[in-house]
């Protein structure tokens, strides 16, 4: 009788979230924004899983510096509406990116994640900073100390 083999499917408590740091600068908004969203889903493990949230924590700098090929800036509107009649706002995207830079590459990245509450909590975990500081240094050092007592953990029992 053939072996089958199982598909294997991650536990909640084998998911460790890692933080990476990307630097938008100079980087086409995009582009960009493919790459966080795979990040913030997980897909780039191998043990993806489109029901769990397995991906890792991003913390996004240098945002107000972002490319914007052709004439995206002046022709490409962000709208909003009061609910009242006549209420309705455009803004160019340029504009934006000059006031809140952080809020177009989170908009960006949120068309490209599940719009659901799974997606919504993917999105709590993208940080991004129009410049090219950020509070989460201390989050990267205990992710780094974390990665080396599991290297070495795994060494001796190896």
């Amino acid at each position: 009788m053939p072996t089958t083999q199982k598909t294997y499917s991650p536990k909640a408590s084998e998911v460790t979230h890692a933080w990476r740091l990307i630097d938008a600068q100079g980087q086409t908004l995009g582009r960009l924004a493919t790459q966080i969203a795979m990040y913030l889903r997980g897909k780039h493990l191998p043990t993806f899983a489109e029901h769990m949230d397995l991906g890792d924590f991003v913390v996004v700098i240098n945002a107000s510096r972002i490319h914007l090929s052709g004439n995206k800036a002046t022709q490409r509107m962000y709208y909003r509406h009061s609910t009242y009649p006549g209420g309705l706002k455009s803004i160019p995207l340029g504009e934006v990116l000059a006031r809140h830079p952080e809020r177009v590459i989170k908009h960006t990245v949120r068309g490209m994640l599940p719009h659901t509450t799974l997606g919504r909590k993917m999105l709590r975990k993208l940080k991004v900073y129009s410049g090219s500081e950020h509070p989460h240094a201390a989050q990267f050092r205990a992710f780094e100390k974390h990665q080396q007592s599991a290297d070495t953990a795994e060494e001796q029992n190896g």
